[in-house]
């Protein structure tokens, strides 16, 4: 998910109009344990104008920013398997597995993910991923085309349906159907076949039940593992870590996308205001470390809470916290929370303008 923070940066780069007719809009956020609502966050909360976040699927975010990067111009070298870095002076060479190195450059800027073979490895594997599906999505089902809706039973069991628009090469709109799974439990899934799960999801959330008919080969799901990680140092000579290979988290709080979007906004913005290339890294990095540190921990904290095997945090979490989460400020603090806007991040990047110029297209929408 897109949120009003990813929101203001592709707004102030001219990008939001395309990443809104390709996504979908979300106004809510909505989960039940069995009859109880645990989980219903509206955007509408926030009070201010135009606060909504956008379900997209990846290829279509990656598609717009490939797009713009070949319209200016940009080099883009393809086919090489990365394996590391090594600093030449004042300045960095990439290595590659066929023993060839590239380079040197004056700044390198690595975002290649968790698992980015250019920093040491740090944190934790969780024990919980998901399975993803993209498929159609239902007309006839009981589904908000504007909220991510969920499931769960305890913290171990969850299903969600997000809407994520129109993806590259498809002509109608889709979802994403997502199941919580151990990823011990991997090849047990796997084993035991689809009919046993669509059984176990079905019974669940019936409503699945025209997501779970597109279905009919284990290789149309995609697990996704998930790591909390932070590294203490995001910046080497000449090297610098922005989105998920300086900080991963699970997905519980949707910042994933958004959080890289303001790294590296701040990493061109420090860039720009200082004299050289270490000066500005270190500037970029200290506009975004409260911000980064603030949603680690709440990440970590809300996680369990989720995906985990604890059966009393659910039980707070539907019997204590639900009821009050319904209730003023609790409704304000969990939108400000899911919008990534706790810690006031977007007024020391300049990014306060990119909510308000995005106020007429979410009447629009």
């Amino acid at each position: 998910m897109l949120q009003p923070t990813g929101m203001a940066v592709l707004a102030k780069l001219d990008l939001l109009d395309a990443v809104l007719a390709r996504g979908a809009r979300v106004d809510r956020l909505f989960g039940k344990a069995g009859n109880r609502v645990v989980l219903d966050v509206h955007y509408a909360a926030l009070r201010r104008q135009g606060m909504f976040g956008i379900g997209i699927h990846r290829a279509s975010l990656f598609d717009i920013f490939h797009e713009t990067v070949l319209q200016s111009n940009i080099g883009v070298h393809t086919g090489r398997k990365l394996i590391g870095s090594e600093p030449r002076g004042a300045k960095r060479a990439l290595r590659f597995a066929d023993g060839e190195t590239s380079g040197p450059y004056d700044l390198v800027v690595d975002a290649l993910g968790t698992r980015t073979p250019l920093a040491p490895p740090t944190g934790r594997e969780l024990a919980y991923g998901a399975l993803w599906a993209n498929l159609d999505w239902p007309k006839d089902a009981d589904f908000d085309p504007h909220a991510l809706a969920q499931r769960y039973e305890r913290a171990s069991i969850m299903a969600g349906v997000l809407p994520i628009g129109t993806p590259p090469g498809a002509t109608t709109p889709k979802a994403a159907l997502f199941w919580s799974l151990r990823a011990d439990m991997l090849d047990d899934w796997r084993d035991a076949g689809l009919v046993r799960w669509k059984a176990q999801v079905a019974a669940l959330w019936p409503d699945c039940a025209p997501l779970l008919d597109q279905i009919h080969d284990p290789d149309q799901l995609t697990f996704a593992r998930y790591a909390h990680r932070t590294l203490a140092a995001p910046a080497e000579p000449a090297l610098v870590h922005i989105g998920d290979a300086w900080h991963s988290a699970s997905p519980q709080l949707g910042q994933g996308a958004n959080m890289a979007l303001l790294d590296a906004w701040a990493l061109a913005k420090g860039l720009a205001e200082k004299v050289n290339v270490d000066e500005g890294v270190r500037h970029g990095i200290g506009l975004r470390r409260r911000h980064v540190l603030t949603y680690q921990w709440l990440t970590a904290l809300f996680t369990p809470v989720y995906q985990s095997d604890s059966r009393l945090l659910p039980l707070i979490r539907d019997r204590v916290v639900g009821p009050l989460s319904k209730l003023w400020p609790a409704t304000a603090i969990q939108a400000a929370m899911v919008s990534g806007l706790v810690g006031n991040p977007l007024q020391p990047l300049g990014l306060e303008g990119g909510l308000r110029a995005r106020a007429p297209l979410a009447k629009a929408a």
